[in-house]
């Protein structure tokens, strides 16, 4: 199967500090890849490398075969990445709608109305929050802020969605019921994702492979066969 996500010897300092350190594992396209490690390890600076919001000090990270970072270079820049990302603090717009927030997302494609307003219905159908969007952030719940940042991830149609901590915030029970649609969501759209965590359990339902990051270190790959022999 393709890789869709190959880093190669990355390593990213701030100032003193070694946020990763010779970093190097592949991701198969239309697979789930599990980060965990403690705070502090470099998973969030892990996902912004593969984003292009940082470029690394040496190494190199590929997306379906074709270079994209390069040492101390971001030779593909973030919105040409076909990319979506989830940020741990959901970083929604709060002055926007629902529907805004997404709208905001197609702004960079010539699309026209009727695909925008065929794209932005079915990412809110996805996530089950078609009825929320003319309401704004702050008049949602907290799971429905997961949703919306979601649907604001995939609107796009990305290859690749990347996720830190999205669901940290959240109480068990509903943690576990989003955890769950997110398992069906990664399945349905056939995405490849990265996904950064503290929780195993996430690791239990989602993760194709489990990658154990220490120190800015990759530790071990654990694969999941029996899901990689389903999906072949």
């Amino acid at each position: 199967m393709t890789a869709a996500i190959t880093l190669t010897d990355v390593t990213k300092r701030f100032g003193p500090h070694v946020a990763l350190d010779h970093a190097s594992f592949e991701v198969t396209a239309g697979t789930a890849a599990l980060i965990v490690g403690p705070s502090g390890c470099g998973k969030t600076t892990l996902l912004r490398v593969i984003a292009g919001l940082e470029a690394p000090d040496a190494g190199q990270v590929l997306l379906n075969g074709t270079p994209v970072t390069a040492a101390r270079r971001v030779l593909v820049p973030p919105h040409e990445r076909r990319l979506g990302f989830v940020f741990q603090d959901l970083a929604l717009w709060p002055h926007l709608t629902v529907e805004k927030n997404l709208e905001f997302v197609l702004g960079s494609l010539e699309l026209s109305g009727a695909e925008r307003s065929r794209r932005i219905r079915g990412a809110l159908s996805l996530v089950r929050i078609e009825q929320l969007r003319a309401r704004f952030p702050h008049e949602l719940s907290g799971g429905e802020q997961q949703r919306l940042a979601l649907a604001r991830a995939i609107v796009g149609e990305p290859q690749v969605l990347l996720l830190d901590e999205p669901l940290s915030s959240l109480d068990a029970e509903l943690r576990a019921a989003l955890r769950a649609e997110l398992a069906g969501l990664q399945a349905t759209l056939h995405l490849t994702m990265v996904y950064v965590t503290h929780d195993r359990e996430d690791a239990a339902v989602l993760g194709d492979c489990v990658i154990e990051m220490r120190a800015g270190r990759i530790l071990a790959v654990h694969r999941d066969q029996k899901r990689r022999q389903e999906r072949s």
